[in-house]
């Protein structure tokens, strides 16, 4: 049996549900799991539904046949197969504790991704990368050569067919014309202190301010700075006691956790735009399990 699973998008009306369960046990599939929300603001409605599909159905014979329901409902529907891996390009600077994160967790086969290169306007990664048998690319990128540079990260981004590009702590304003090219398609990491504490040394301005709560969001990226639709967010609570080194260090790991729950959240298909928001479904069952345990 093949574990597939769909998502839609529609406006909100009445039937939807009982029209995508009766086809799929029409068409000889077993629901395991299903998440939905209807947004009562916007009027739109979302779904996300696991299944077997018991008969040997694939994916092309049941997106034909879902055609009859999707024209009906005027649905944005979308089959695939949730065993699958998604082609992601990692990119980093000189913050390395993101990107050995997700390493990781790739490793052990706890993010279902295929990681087909890395991307850095340094070479401080590159023996870690190349270890772990990752294409690494050395892309420099200055002001007088950003459009040359954005185009070699393209080209790497359509040789290798990769679906999704994380910027790891990568410290570079990509283009607005980047942004569009890749919309939905780039996912971002920081700190959750914006707009308060800009600048080089927000952790440090933190302190001084005697903050109490340390952040991390992780966002799509569009052309508006670090404000694309959120995916994933958490805190961690610091005291007095800690000093500006402390808070660093507990930002990078608030920043590793949330980047890489956003990423597993895209890659399982859980993650609808809702506008400037998103709306983000729990994971099924079992998909956090790790194929090896190191």
């Amino acid at each position: 049996m093949s574990k597939f699973a769909m998502r839609v998008t529609c406006k909100s009306r009445r039937g939807i549900v009982a029209a995508i369960s009766t086809f799929l046990a029409e068409h000889g599939c077993n629901i395991t799991d299903s998440a939905q929300f209807d947004d009562a603001e916007t009027g739109n409605f979302f779904m996300r539904v696991s299944f077997l599909s018991e008969d040997g159905k694939d994916i092309p014979a049941l997106t034909e046949a879902f055609g009859t329901v999707s024209t009906a409902f005027d649905m944005q529907a979308e089959f695939f197969d949730e065993t699958a891996k998604r082609k992601m390009v990692i990119m980093v600077s000189r913050f390395g504790h993101c990107l050995n994160d997700l390493l990781y967790r790739w490793r052990i086969g706890a993010l279902p991704v295929e990681i087909v290169a890395v991307i850095s306007n340094h070479m401080d990664y590159q023996k870690l990368v190349v270890n772990h048998d990752i294409p690494f690319h050395h892309i420099r990128v200055t002001p007088d050569n950003k459009p040359e540079a954005e185009a070699r990260i393209m080209s790497v981004v359509e040789e290798t067919g990769a679906e999704l590009i994380v910027l790891a702590r990568y410290m570079q304003i990509l283009s607005d014309r980047m942004c569009r090219e890749m919309s939905g398609r780039i996912i971002n990491i920081h700190h959750s202190f914006l707009p308060s504490f800009k600048g080089a040394t927000p952790y440090k301005q933190a302190f001084e301010k005697g903050v109490k709560l340390i952040g991390a969001t992780s966002h799509y990226v569009t052309a508006d700075l670090d404000e694309g639709p959120i995916i994933e967010q958490d805190i961690t609570r610091v005291t007095h006691a800690q000093s500006p080194e402390d808070y660093v260090s507990l930002g990078r790991d608030v920043e590793a956790q949330v980047f890489a729950r956003a990423i597993h959240a895209h890659v399982n298909g859980r993650v609808f735009l809702n506008g400037s928001k998103t709306v983000v479904f729990p994971a099924s069952p079992g998909t956090f399990a790790s194929e090896r345990m190191g």
